[in-house]
């Protein structure tokens, strides 16, 4: 095994009350999941050559007193910003987008772990289909998310199958978003739309590994710079007592901050799931990549603050750890995914380590059951069911996700690296 010898020291009881793996056997579950991502992954690669679009999700709907009864909301102006409701012969069906879409790095990254896990040419083959596709967001200048997009994509293919042609587009992304950075500030733009003088949401913690590959690419130590005071100033103001995170904070010009709020999750005070695993893997990454204490203590309130919060008796949360529960209660595996990767690695930089080992492998196993991991064939090719994108949108409720599929598939790389 790989983890260090306090890891395998440490011998911490851990409150996984109620957090009961799913009875998948240990020898086979892995395989298993490998084997319905590598078919559901080819399947849909085939499916959608020539189209140049990427698969997002499925069309799904969504009712008023549902979602009602979910934000409990006295302000309803909520309802001005629902997307509409898909029609009779879109309902169920797979939900593709351009590559400008903030997801379009996902499937290619998906289909390079897959490709990496199992050693298969045609995944490598389809890999390097979907990646190239990306190629012109090397240009794009009017998001925080070409994080997503390319370190997802490009990212991976420099790692596995590096070429002379990687670099460039990892730098001349890095630069367009290194130009959204302002330094009174001290952040990241996020978003060019809505009312806000200049948001910054928690998601964008997600973005900085570009700008350290940047770096190490380059030599050049402004894009390190750069990432390090946006984790900083997020660190500063994003997180409450209790080290939940608030969705959005936007700034003022003077780098005051001008209100806090969400946009995702249940209300301005709720701890939206995904925010949460967005900030654990964030600030995982920042203490890989600087060795700065602050990051990993960070990383670990965070994580601690995660399992004390998720009350599920599966530890997949709930869309907002603050929504009403009940059996229509809607999940987010993509948070879960996301958590099990950073808790992975969280476990392998901190003495305590086994707990974040363990309950990272409960995560793993529970999403490779038959609960969440589909049948081949089935889930418009999808890996994982039951993720939440939006909810206050009555968009993408109780639905696969390309991104639920990548963190699971990075998770499942990272649990097996540790346990040969």
């Amino acid at each position: 095994m790989k983890r260090n010898s306090l890891f395998l020291a440490t011998a911490l009881l851990i409150s996984l009350a109620g957090c009961k793996s799913a009875p998948v056997q240990e020898e086979t579950w892995i395989s298993n999941a490998l084997d319905v991502a590598s078919c559901q992954l080819k399947q849909t690669a085939e499916e959608l050559t020539g189209t140049n679009q990427i698969p997002r999700s499925v069309y799904s709907g969504y009712d008023m007193n549902f979602l009602d009864s979910q934000l409990q909301r006295k302000d309803k102006s909520y309802i001005d910003s629902l997307h509409p409701n898909p029609s009779a012969k879109e309902l169920l069906q797979r939900y593709i987008r351009g590559i400008e879409d903030w997801t379009s790095g996902f499937f290619p990254g998906s289909l390079w772990y897959a490709y990496e896990m199992t050693g298969d040419e045609k995944l490598k083959s389809r890999a390097i289909q979907y990646t190239n596709m990306l190629n012109p967001i090397r240009r794009l200048k009017n998001t925080h998310d070409v994080g997503f997009m390319i370190n997802c994509s490009y990212g991976n293919a420099l790692r596995l199958s590096p070429n002379d042609t990687i670099k460039a587009v990892i730098m001349e992304t890095a630069d367009n978003l290194s130009a959204r950075f302002n330094p009174e500030i001290g952040c990241i733009r996020s978003w060019d739309f809505g009312e806000w003088n200049f948001p910054v949401i928690i998601d964008n913690m997600m973005n900085l590994d570009l700008l350290f590959n940047a770096t190490k690419l380059s030599g050049n130590p402004k894009y390190y710079d750069i990432a390090v005071k946006h984790a900083q100033t997020t660190m500063k103001n994003h997180f409450r007592p209790d080290y939940t995170s608030y969705h959005v904070v936007s700034y003022n010009n003077d780098g005051t901050v001008e209100k806090k709020q969400t946009h995702q999750g249940k209300n301005d005070g709720s701890a939206w799931s995904r925010g949460q695993a967005w900030a654990v893997y964030g600030y995982t990454s920042c203490y890989r990549e600087t060795k700065d204490t602050a990051f990993l203590q960070e990383a670990t309130n965070i994580a601690d603050m995660i399992m004390k919060r998720v009350t599920t008796d599966d530890c997949i949360p709930y869309w907002d750890y603050d929504a009403p529960t009940g059996k229509s209660t809607p999940r987010d595996a993509s948070a879960a995914a996301i958590t099990a990767s950073a808790l992975l690695e969280l476990s392998t930089l901190t003495p305590e380590g086994k707990k974040y080992f363990d309950y990272a492998e409960t995560i793993l196993k529970n999403l490779s059951s038959d609960k969440y991991l589909a049948v081949k064939g089935s889930n418009q090719g999808f890996v994982l069911m039951h993720s939440t994108g939006s909810l206050p949108h009555g968009s993408e409720i109780d639905v696969p996700l390309n991104y639920a599929d990548y963190y699971y598939l990075e998770a499942l790389q990272r649990y097996r690296n540790l346990t040969k």
